[in-house]
């Protein structure tokens, strides 16, 4: 049964950014569902990377009556050709319809792009004198999308590098040795292929975009917003405070929806808790009725 107003209101808050193992994190949809139940969150999004078979399971699984659920994904985007960026740029895709067939196919191209990049990252790799194949890293990963953090576990796991974080550093991340450029779906693209599957599309993580010099994050919103931006990640586990007063006055000067989520992915990210990030985030649960309203 749900639970009542009053029940409600003594519950923990929200989580609108989780990956499953349908991308790269580390539960899967059934295991996510039943965190979110165990912490008593009212709403959460599985949100994976350009796909939404995570969606699709927890569906198929059944969504618990005490649960409020919004189908989604998370699209990796190429920004405005007046914003070249050395960061990530990603596309939040709220209540979208599963079953569109743009969005689909849009997203079996991005994951046959991933899995293209995967065997160059590891021929990088090779050539740095790390000994191991595809298969190796498929063995040891198992089912679900390979991604650069699983590569980096793997590479842990063999005593390659002591941490995630020095994997990155020095071999994975974007200008290392064995970095890959990956396909991305153009921004306009993008944002119109999620508000034709009936979603509202946000723009994830603020904190973790770079402009150059002379551009800002405001300069952004604006140029987004004629293509159909609906909103902005303003609650997420890396953001002080300040941040997000700040993300929430950019979201109410240009009229967009705020949203937040931990961006939580398992043991990948084991300082990132699902509903609370790093022990101080509090996501409104007035956030999620806003987005039900809008969609």
């Amino acid at each position: 049964m749900d639970c009542t107003k009053q029940d409600c209101n003594n519950r923990a808050e929200i989580d609108l950014h989780i990956h499953s193992t349908a991308s790269d994190g580390t539960l899967s949809p059934y295991e996510i569902l039943a965190t979110a139940q165990n912490k008593d969150l009212r709403a959460i999004a599985i949100t994976d990377h350009d796909t939404i078979d995570g969606s699709k399971q927890a569906i198929k699984i059944g969504i618990p009556s005490s649960l409020k659920f919004l189908t989604g994904v998370e699209i990796s985007v190429t920004p405005p050709s007046a914003f070249l960026s050395s960061s990530s740029f990603h596309l939040l895709g709220y209540s979208i319809r599963l079953d569109d067939p743009v969005l689909n196919k849009a997203l079996d191209v991005l994951q046959e792009a991933r899995k293209n990049r995967n065997p160059k990252i590891v021929g990088k790799l090779n050539y740095l004198g790390f000994n191991f194949s595809i298969d190796d890293l498929r063995n040891e990963i198992g089912k679900g999308q390979i991604g650069r953090p699983h590569i980096a576990k793997f590479m842990i796991a063999k005593g390659f590098v002591k941490s995630i974080g020095e994997a990155f550093d020095k071999y994975l991340g974007q200008g290392k040795p064995a970095y890959v450029e990956k396909y991305r779906i153009d921004c306009d693209k993008a944002i119109k292929i999620i508000l034709d599957a009936g979603g509202i599309p946000v723009l994830a993580h603020p904190i973790l975009l770079e402009f150059q010099a002379g551009k800002t994050l405001e300069d952004f919103i604006i140029s987004l917003k004629p293509m159909g931006l609906k909103g902005i990640e303003v609650y997420y586990s890396e953001h002080s405070p300040d941040d997000t007063a700040y993300y929430s006055l950019l979201a109410k000067r240009y009229g967009l929806l705020m949203t937040g989520g931990s961006d939580f992915h398992g043991s990948l990210k084991p300082d990132i808790q699902m509903g609370s990030g790093k022990g101080n985030l509090v996501i409104p649960y007035a956030l999620y009725e806003k987005i039900v309203e809008s969609s």
